[in-house]
């Protein structure tokens, strides 16, 4: 009888080795860390891994506090890229229509590249027309930061930089932290923390372009949600005016999840035509400066749904306007015009100037803090 039944048990047997050698195995959370590339002076950028349990991979660099890449799963569960990174460390010295880097010292423009504190002017670079945008030609998003990965279930890398005084024009030695934490909830969660020795201003934002559909097509068919019930209207060189404008009646209304193609091309729309579609400064309804909802976006063909969460009056929405298609992810994707969508969390653009906005200068023994949150979920 044993005889009789060893070859079926043996069957199973295999059967079984083979079934539990193809099911896919937990990922073990963490960090890990290696070298992305040389700088022209030798010095070294590191690349992080950040993993957690549920599988979501978040890689970030020392180089420019880069996103470098990002994987959320679909409503079948497969992991796929959300934002738009170029495939090597040479690609990203070369430079990048900012693919998630930390903006600073002041995300967005400062009109006329000047502004003044205490009755005393300062002079910015001039790197967007006459104005001054994203920190200047050397911003922070070309330094290289210091870096100390924490691991654990929700692995954390701290990024650190020391902005000298004077550097692109702006007072004050700044020193930086920023703080990436790969949450277990399928969360990124983004904190800012800054202290300087001089009167000065700051902005800090991360400038993500996300893509939800896992790179196979532009973000027209998004579903946007801004909880902001008024925009700051630019000029044509979008330096805003200092009016606010209610989105009601106009293309910027998603207060209703909406299509971003809905209406993006609305160019009897001044601000439409001003932007080349959206890139604009949205103020949130709630004005606290607690953790709260700002956002959310759904991509109805892999069903991924963001929520975005800040301690910030606004956000800038950047609908990648510019992109030509020239530039291509590691798989061969090429970046075209709207293939990503930017939700850039921060203070108004301008603020310097328009002492009506929420201030952005800050002072020796205050403390610039900051928090956002991008969550992944599927519907």
């Amino acid at each position: 009888m044993k005889a009789a039944f060893l070859p079926l048990f043996l069957c199973f047997i295999l059967s079984y080795v083979a079934f539990a050698h193809h099911q896919p195995v937990d990922p073990k959370p963490g960090i890990e860390q290696e070298v992305f590339g040389k700088l022209p002076d030798g010095r070294e950028a590191q690349l992080f891994t950040l993993r957690n349990a549920a599988g979501m991979e978040v890689k970030i660099t020392n180089y420019g506090a880069y996103i470098v890449s990002w994987t959320a799963p679909d409503k079948a569960g497969k992991q796929e890229a959300i934002t738009l990174g170029v495939p090597t460390f040479a690609d990203y010295l070369k430079g990048t229509p900012s693919f998630g880097p930390v903006i600073g010292r002041f995300g967005n423009r400062i009109a006329g590249s000047k502004f003044t504190i205490d009755g005393k002017e300062y002079a910015l670079a001039s790197n967007n027309g006459k104005n001054h945008i994203h920190g200047g030609r050397v911003g922070f998003d070309k330094k290289l930061w210091t870096a100390t990965p924490v691991d654990g279930n929700e692995p954390a890398v701290k990024l650190h930089y020391t902005s000298p005084d004077g550097e692109e024009g702006y007072p004050g030695t700044l020193d930086v932290d920023v703080t990436y934490t790969l949450q277990k909830d399928n969360a990124l969660r983004i904190d800012y923390k800054a202290a300087t020795d001089k009167p000065t201003v700051v902005n800090l934002t991360n400038h993500a372009y996300f893509n939800l559909s896992g790179m196979k097509h532009d973000v027209l068919n998004h579903v946007l949600m801004i909880k902001a019930d008024k925009i700051l209207p630019t000029d044509q060189t979008q330096i805003p005016t200092g009016d606010v404008l209610p989105v009601a009646g106009t293309p910027f209304d998603f207060l209703k999840p909406t299509a971003i193609g809905t209406r993006i091309n609305d160019t009897t729309n001044t601000q439409i035509r001003y932007g080349s579609g959206y890139d604009h400064c949205w103020v949130f309804t709630d004005k606290s400066n607690k953790l709260k909802l700002g956002a959310t976006v759904y991509e109805p063909e892999s069903g991924r749904f963001m929520e975005m969460y800040t301690t910030e009056p606004g956000v800038q929405v950047y609908t990648a306007n510019h992109l030509k298609g020239n530039l291509r992810s590691k798989e061969g994707v090429a970046f075209e015009r709207r293939f990503g969508l930017c939700l850039e969390t921060q203070h108004f653009p301008n603020s310097p100037n328009q002492p009506s906005f929420p201030t952005t200068v800050l002072r020796p023994g205050q403390t610039y803090q900051s928090t956002t949150v991008y969550k992944f979920s599927v519907k």
